[in-house]
Formats: C-alpha cells, structure tokens, sequence
C-alpha cells in the first residue's frame, strides 16, 4: 500500500507539473545544446552580462540576477560555477557591465541592476560585487510609474563617460526610458538623469536594453510590437527613432537582445523569440547600404526555455570559447553558455 501511495504521488506530481507548463514551447529536437549550464539560482534568473578579466580573458565572468524580493547578483566562473553574491537585493530585475567608471580617482568597472521593489539603479564594483552607491540611485524619480527593469550602459568612445539607459515596467510613450550619467562622488556612485526619451506602443512593456557603443545606437524591444533603434549619446540632442524592425515572426514576446561584434560596425543582432524558445538574427550594420534596414537573417532554436535576458562577446576566452560566449537565461533558474562556434554554424547553414 505504501508502495502504492507513493506512485500515485509521483504521477499525480508529473501530471501537475506538465499542466503548469503546458503553455510551454518544448525544446526543439534540432535546438543549439549549450556548452555549459550554470548553477541553479535560489529563485529565479533573469538577464547575465559579461565582464572581460583585464589581463586573463579565462578569469572572466558571467553575472546574473536572481529576480526575487531576497534575491541578488550572483558572479558565476566559465565552468557554470557560482563565485560571489552581492549583497541582498529587492528583486533585482537587469543587469549590463561597464569599465572604467571614475571613483575616488581611480576607474572601476561596475555592474549596474535595476532594483524594482525599491525604484532604484544599484551600482556594484566588479569582479568583487561590493556596492559603491551608497544604498542605491533612485529613478523615475517625480513619476506617477516606476519600477525600473532594463537597463544598459552606453561609454561614449570620445570621452569615456558613461551613462545608464533605464527602462520601466510601463510608461508615458515619447519618455518611457530615462538616461542617467553615471559618475564619482568621492568613495561612491551617483547618477543624474541626462534624456528622457523612447516611444512605446503600450502593448506590453519594455524591458530589453542594448547599447551599441562603437555605433553608438540603443536598441530596446517593445515587447509584443518590435525593436526599436535611438542615438545613444545624449549631447546629440536626438530623440528620433532611427528605425522600426522585427515588427513579425514572433510567436509572443521579442525579448533579451545582444549585439555580437565581427569587426568595430560589423556583426549581428541578436533577439529572443521568447516563447518560442528561438533567437532572432539580424545584421549588426543594416543591409543593402542602409544601417536602419534590418532583415531577419536567421532563426536559431536554443535549449533556453522562455530565455528573458542575453549577452555575448566576441573575445577569445579560451577554452570552449575561443571565439567568443554567448550566454542566455533559461527557466529552470540557470543561465545557459553557448560557444559562439555554435551560433554561427546554425547562421551559415541558413546563408548556404
């Protein structure tokens, strides 16, 4: 009897979990398998960024959020490996990395999260994950709606100042992403909002954030609607959309985006076709003479399930990753890594 208490609990088990998830696309028999899966998080994942170790790419890491009220940001080594914790954060939602940011005279490259229960920017020193903001940067300060989400940094190449590009879980088209320059004051971080700017079609919300700094464009996805493009540099004074595109082919939501770099203007854009369990891949430079023509060059099914949040880097960190790591959020609270070798073979068999 025992016995048989126990395998109706596990099938009763099986068949609630398969009603869950029902709604899930399943992997794909002919998905990209990654290279590495990281640890599992405490609650639950939702966007990683790549830092680049200084003097030994193999020592770079991968940080990530834990998307919870006790969550954090959490450094993983290139085997998967959890290496840090920051401190405690009130769901921490995305994260993007930038170098040598000022501080008390010396530069320091920083994790910048959005910290949604708190309406605030959190800035952390890297590779330590120690905080440097005082307790953190409130935003969309004034407003009515807040709730920062996504985020991404932009370094402008002629004075290497650096800015943070903020999104929210929803807000007024025509300002709906705020730019902070970021800068030192004394031993801490501080942050003063530069631009208000970014149209929205209100169909859902706007969380993906990438920066272009080389071309120095932003991308954000307008979930559910498409990926819009924008100056980066604030001193432009420009807040005219350069381009609407990847308006079709997505089963739900357009997602995560990374920008993958060939040469200085070359590469791929690439975007999470959420729901499919699918990237996106367009050109990096436009098409056909026009940097705002984007057509869809491939489509790229991934062992990521319902992937929120990407990054990649085209740096030679040995290993698996000789030319480059491409790295996305999967349910399941990990984070997968892809060997680039891998992602480009599926984008050449297209081209063939």
């Amino acid at each position: 009897m025992k016995n048989k208490f126990i395998i109706t609990f596990l099938l009763s088990s099986i068949l609630f979990t398969a009603c869950k998830n029902d709604k899930l696309a399943p992997v794909a028999p002919n998905a990209v398998k990654p290279t590495v899966v990281t640890e599992a998080l405490p609650h639950d994942t939702d966007d990683p960024s790549i830092w680049i170790h200084p003097t030994d790419p193999s020592k770079s890491i991968v940080v990530g959020t834990d998307k919870d009220t006790d969550g954090a940001l959490y450094a993983f080594d290139l085997k998967g490996k959890i290496i840090k914790k920051s401190e405690v954060l009130k769901r921490p939602n995305n994260v993007d990395i930038a170098y040598g940011l000022i501080i008390d005279g010396k530069k320091v490259d920083v994790a910048v999260t959005t910290e949604r229960e708190s309406n605030k920017i959190r800035i952390f020193s890297l590779p330590d994950l120690k905080a440097i903001d005082n307790g953190g940067i409130p935003v969309f300060e004034g407003e009515a709606l807040r709730d920062p989400m996504g985020i991404a940094l932009y370094t402008r190449p002629s004075d290497k100042k650096i800015f943070a590009i903020v999104g929210r879980k929803s807000g007024p088209s025509g300002s709906y992403l705020w730019q902070y320059e970021l800068t030192g004051n004394g031993k801490f971080a501080t942050a003063k909002v530069v631009r208000k700017f970014g149209a929205y079609s209100g169909k859902k919300e706007i969380e993906a954030i990438a920066v272009d700094n080389e071309l120095g464009t932003v991308l954000y996805c307008d979930e559910q609607f498409g990926i819009r493009k924008y100056q980066a540099d604030p001193a432009l004074n420009d807040n005219k959309e350069l381009a609407l595109f990847g308006k079709t082919g997505f089963k739900a939501d357009n997602e995560g985006i990374a920008i993958y770099k060939k040469t200085d203007s070359t590469g791929y854009i690439l975007v999470s076709n959420q729901q499919a369990n699918t990237f996106m891949v367009y050109p990096r430079e436009g098409a056909n003479g026009n940097p705002n023509n984007y057509p869809l060059l491939a489509e790229i099914p991934t062992s990521t399930i319902e992937c929120d949040g990407a990054d990649v880097t085209n740096v030679n960190l040995g290993g698996n990753f000789k030319n480059g790591l491409f790295v996305a959020m999967s349910n399941g609270m990990t984070f997968h890594y892809y060997a680039w070798d891998l992602m480009q073979k599926r984008i050449d068999d297209v081209k063939k």
